[in-house]
């Protein structure tokens, strides 16, 4: 999962103790601060909230877009100018915080595309026996197509083409890929061993073999050219706040017209003003209750959609076996799960490349801490079900959502970990803060901080038969956490 602001993270981890309450089923409409018209501002409370659920992943991208090409130069953590990859070659350590739930599993190399001028020709090298995905995303979130080892996309080069030129000719064997928008967002992910420097090595020659090139260059690779006077310095990410936030939003609607399945959506957002090219700011025909509402709608809308992951959490607790687990990557008119998304996990996947089920809570329900030791059994044969260049991983954050310092050094178990098995097969996982005095125990070690934490298990590239089993709790479950006394 991807980057967000610690803020959000604070916010998620102070949701806990009410996180199977059903008071977060249901969304409370603050009074007015005044005698004024109560009904107008509900109605602008309301629908604001909807506006801003809607409107989350449209501005969080276009925010992240602003930020990460920002700079003039790659920095090694992604950042760059558009139009090239600009990689990350080093797994995230406690002492840096710059990205809420790192992954230690790949690396990862990110492209932003404007396609708006041409086409742009992306050359996926040969990779061999190795999990990789060049995922392209929509300015909404959607992943809309991949190339990569779950897809067995063969290597060579592809034309990520714009809406206006789906039907442009291309050069013999280059492979059109049609996007729905003209700027397209691209987080490679390629497996690397977090403890083994010649093969994260590997990894930066494939990071290097994965080029964009403008159309009209091809085949010559693009021209890469350092400013005199380079900008380094990586602008802030920050989401507009009050009645700017609509504003923005309308210019991004604008820029990125929204799929005709929204249209009944939008046509109640409307009443308020928002839409495609709207600015509710200085629109005359809202009165001051309605603006109220809606002000204060932006203000609640961080925690409102915490509130909605919460009580998602809730209801599927049970039967996810204490995780929560979403289908991720697309959809539809689901602008709530969306938005959720989003804040918890923006520029997620789909489940076929990648799962990622969330423990905020012991199997009992109450939250993670370092005052307790958890067992994560798992029975023999029951590790994920995945695909040949699958694998595993769980990882422990704070509640921060920051890997912690330990006297070992490990931040996550997976499936390159040498863990003891029991007789039968089976393996059980000692999550604690302190080392287990039995060595096969220490050996499946993972160490917490003294307060809270969370749990995140990532599974790349997931048997496409039991997705839906995951899904909806009918199939393979996430192993439970227990409190071991």
């Amino acid at each position: 999962m991807g980057r967000r602001s610690t803020s959000r993270s604070l916010a998620l981890a102070g949701l806990l103790a009410g996180v199977v309450a059903s008071a977060l089923t249901s969304t409370v409409t603050p009074a007015s601060a005044d005698d004024g018209d109560q009904a107008a501002y509900d109605r602008g409370y309301r629908l604001g909230l909807e506006a801003y659920r809607y409107g989350l992943p449209l501005v969080t991208t276009d925010a992240t877009f602003r930020a990460q090409t920002s700079v003039d130069v790659p920095n090694d953590r992604g950042f760059g100018p558009v139009n090239r990859f600009n990689p990350v070659r080093s797994f995230i350590t406690p002492e840096d915080r710059s990205v809420v739930a790192p992954n230690l599993d790949t690396l990862y190399s990110i492209a932003w595309l404007d396609l708006r001028d041409e086409p742009q020709v992306v050359r996926v090298p040969k990779v061999k026996d190795r999990y990789f995905v060049v995922p392209l995303m929509s300015p909404y979130t959607e992943n809309f197509a991949n190339l990569g080892s779950v897809e067995q996309t063969p290597p060579g080069d592809y034309a990520i083409v714009g809406p206006d030129d789906a039907h442009a000719p291309l050069p013999k064997h280059v492979t059109r890929v049609v996007s729905p928008y003209d700027r397209v967002w691209i987080i490679e992910r390629i497996y690397a061993d977090n403890d083994d420097l010649k093969d994260q090595a590997k990894v930066h020659r494939i990071q290097d073999a994965t080029t964009v090139t403008p159309l009209s260059r091809y085949p010559r690779p693009a021209k890469v050219t350092t400013p005199r006077d380079p900008d380094s310095t990586a602008a802030p990410v920050r989401l507009p706040s009050g009645m700017g936030f609509y504003d923005r939003l309308g210019d991004l609607l604008a820029a990125f017209p929204p799929p005709a399945a929204d249209a009944p959506a939008l046509e109640e957002l409307g009443q308020i003003g928002v839409g495609a090219g709207r600015h509710p700011s200085t629109d005359a025909t809202l009165d001051a209750d309605t603006r109220a509402g809606m002000e204060a709608a932006i203000a609640a809308g961080q925690a409102t959609v915490l509130q909605d992951a919460m009580a998602r959490y809730g209801q599927g607790f049970a039967q996810h076996n204490g995780y929560l687990i979403t289908p991720t990557g697309t959809y539809g008119t689901d602008h709530r799960l969306r938005s959720v998304v989003t804040q918890v996990g923006l520029g997620a996947l789909r489940p076929e490349q990648a799962m990622y089920p969330l423990a905020l809570l012991d199997r009992t329900g109450q939250p993670l801490t370092g005052a307790k030791r958890y067992v994560v059994h798992v029975p023999a044969g029951q590790l994920p079900p995945l695909t040949d260049t699958g694998f595993w991983s769980l990882t422990l954050y704070d509640n921060d959502g920051f890997v912690v310092a330990n006297e070992i050094d490990r931040y996550a178990i997976n499936d390159r970990t040498d863990l003891h098995h029991n007789a039968d097969g089976s393996i059980d996982l000692y999550v604690q803060a302190t080392r287990p005095t039995d060595p096969d125990r220490a050996r499946n070690w993972l160490p917490t901080p003294a307060g809270g934490f969370r749990l995140l298990w990532r599974m790349y590239g997931t048997q496409a038969a039991a997705i839906p089993g995951i899904l909806d709790g009918t199939g393979w479950r996430v192993p439970a956490i227990l409190p071991a006394g």
